[in-house]
């Protein structure tokens, strides 16, 4: 019995064996290059490197200066906002419209792809299409002004109390297409059976929703969220586009505070100590999420 239980165990080792040599390089590469930087990141955002890297221990001083800095702290603040008003809308107006789409309306084909083309656009592109749809000397306030309501105004792009409202419009464009393309494949996935003991039952469609459909879809919500949350935390192209992190820094996020003190500013240690704030963040919310989405499920 152990002689078949040990000549098993090569032949486990074995199988598959083109995948596991064809995936050899994305393991390097994911431990040398992603892990290996991390590390590498994280121990020199401890020194005062400037223009290059150097070995000039200061110990929490970066992270001192960078938590005084009324820079960073607005690019935090910036982020909180955009990030939570991001996940709530991109959501609500992605499953709304994947709801919609569901009811096998005329001409879905059209709509979906009118719906998926702005993902198809760099947030380059995005935020400068937006820049000149939101600028009050030739865009929609110079268009509402036009039909007569010459008192109206919406700049929120030079407004530095709401310029990161402006920002979330076009991410809100470009991203919910995505979404709605997604939560529209979980509702596809819905048995028709339900649909139709629920009318049976007469319980009304927003109920059937809640209460069934969405508990139902929850692997498609959580890989959403995921998308939408690694976007969020890397936001930084359609900022540049947009604002360039104006006026004044209202406009500032984690991202282009990191690039900005690396390459321009040639502040290493202060650049590397930042991307170790954001690399915190990002593990907060990964590691709860994957213990109580893996472990649970081992446990059970």
């Amino acid at each position: 019995m152990t002689g078949q239980a040990k000549a098993g165990r090569p032949n486990q080792l074995l199988r598959n064996l083109n995948s596991k040599i064809a995936s050899i390089p994305m393991i390097l590469t994911a431990v040398v290059i992603f892990l290996g930087g991390t590390v590498w990141t994280v121990f020199y955002s401890f020194t005062n490197s400037k223009l290059l890297p150097r070995l000039s221990f200061v110990g929490f001083d970066q992270y001192k200066r960078l938590w005084a800095a009324p820079r960073w702290i607005v690019s935090i603040e910036n982020l909180a906002v955009y990030g939570v008003l991001s996940l709530i809308f991109s959501l609500v107006i992605g499953f709304t419209l994947a709801a919609l789409m569901d009811q096998k309306i005329r001409f879905e084909n059209a709509f979906r792809t009118i719906f998926l083309y702005p993902f198809a656009l760099s947030f380059i592109v995005t935020g400068l299409v937006w820049q000149w749809v939101l600028n009050p000397e030739f865009g929609v306030q110079s268009v509402v002004r036009s039909l007569g309501w010459t008192s109206f105004t919406f700049d929120p792009l030079y407004t530095p109390s709401i310029v990161i409202y402006g920002v979330l419009i076009a991410a809100l464009w470009q991203g919910t297409g995505l979404v709605m393309c997604l939560m529209l494949a979980g509702l596809r996935g819905i048995d028709e059976d339900i649909w139709k003991a629920s009318r049976v039952d007469g319980i009304p469609m927003w109920k059937t929703y809640l209460f069934i459909v969405i508990p139902m879809m929850r692997p498609v919500f959580i890989t959403t969220l995921v998308i939408i949350a690694s976007g969020i935390v890397k936001v930084y192209d359609l900022v540049v586009a947009q604002t360039s992190g104006g006026p004044g820094i209202s406009s500032e996020v984690p991202a282009k505070y990191v690039y900005d003190y690396m390459f321009q500013a040639q502040n290493l240690g202060q650049g590397f100590a930042a991307s170790t704030m954001m690399l915190i963040t990002v593990a907060i919310i990964i590691i709860p999420w994957a213990y109580l989405e893996f472990g649970g499920r081992k446990r059970a």
